[in-house]
């Protein structure tokens, strides 16, 4: 090992809506979402070592290690930068996999973030987000690291500053497969596409929420009970849903009531993505 860099935030998000636009021919959909990113995520740790192999010291139950998101992040910068370091990388996960909150996207965008200062490869971010693009089209949200509007299949990207608020995120423990829920006939896909200029939260929707609320009576009852406290909706094409708040307390006095069979947590609405700060302390 040459060296051992610690603490890496791989933040959540959460969409504040997601309107679906239209269809494309190759099966793509057009969209317009909010991405929020949150100050609360996963925390991923790298080994660097010189003989150029790529690692993942912390398995993660039902996914090949080949076809994990850091395993192929750190594999495609490797590629594309000809370095001829390697790493170990090892993941503190607390966010739910397939909730719709970012979690394996998040993961690869730190990874080439991290790795990219690691090993000096000196990509730019937006070489950096095109090698994200290939993972996925949540991953260079992240890799640009600020709150934005999204439209496209997700990749056009506009930065945001959003008033930060507090939202308390709940998973019912009921996997939704994405892809199902995009090829589903019953899928909304005519939604009017709005101008950022004239976003209000009110005035949106999740345009996978009805469809998935009917598929899952969970989804549907967890999120019925939600309401009745504050604003909620579904974010991405699920499980997780999110109520939001003004202030920490009351979204912390709803987290101790949450029914049974829930998980969730709490945190606060960010701007600025939690890993350019780390970024910022690694270079003093």
């Amino acid at each position: 090992m040459i060296f051992e860099s610690k603490n890496w935030p791989s933040p959540a998000k959460i969409n504040l809506f997601l309107h679906i636009n239209g269809r494309l021919a190759n099966g793509y959909h057009q969209l317009q979402t909010c991405f929020q990113l949150l100050d609360y995520g996963d925390t991923l740790h790298f080994n660097i070592n010189a003989s150029g192999t790529i690692k993942l010291a912390t398995t993660i139950e039902g996914v090949v290690e080949t076809d994990n998101l850091i395993y192929k992040a750190a594999t495609l910068l490797k590629q594309k930068s000809k370095t001829t370091l390697g790493c170990e990388i090892s993941i503190e996960k607390v966010l739910p996999m397939g909730g719709g909150i970012g979690g394996g996207s998040s993961n690869a965008a730190t990874t080439l973030v991290a790795l990219n200062h690691l090993w000096q490869t000196n990509l730019s971010v937006d070489e950096l987000a095109d090698l994200g693009l290939k993972l996925g089209a949540d991953v260079p949200v992240f890799v640009r690291g600020n709150s934005a509007f999204a439209s496209g299949v997700g990749e056009q990207l506009t930065s945001i500053n959003l008033p930060e608020k507090y939202f308390l995120v709940v998973h019912p423990n009921v996997h939704v497969s994405t892809a199902e829920v995009f090829t589903d006939p019953d899928l909304p896909r005519n939604t009017q596409e709005i101008q950022w200029d004239n976003y209000c939260f009110e005035d949106t929707q999740n345009d996978c929420q009805e469809l998935v609320c009917q598929q899952h009576g969970d989804i549907a009852k967890t999120l019925q009970w939600l309401l009745e406290y504050a604003p909620s909706r579904m974010t991405g094409t699920g499980a997780c849903l999110f109520a939001v708040f003004d202030n920490e307390i009351e979204a912390r006095k709803l987290l101790q009531k949450l029914p049974l069979g829930c998980d969730g947590f709490v945190a606060k609405g960010v701007n600025r993505s939690l890993l350019f700060e780390r970024i910022a302390e690694d270079s003093k």
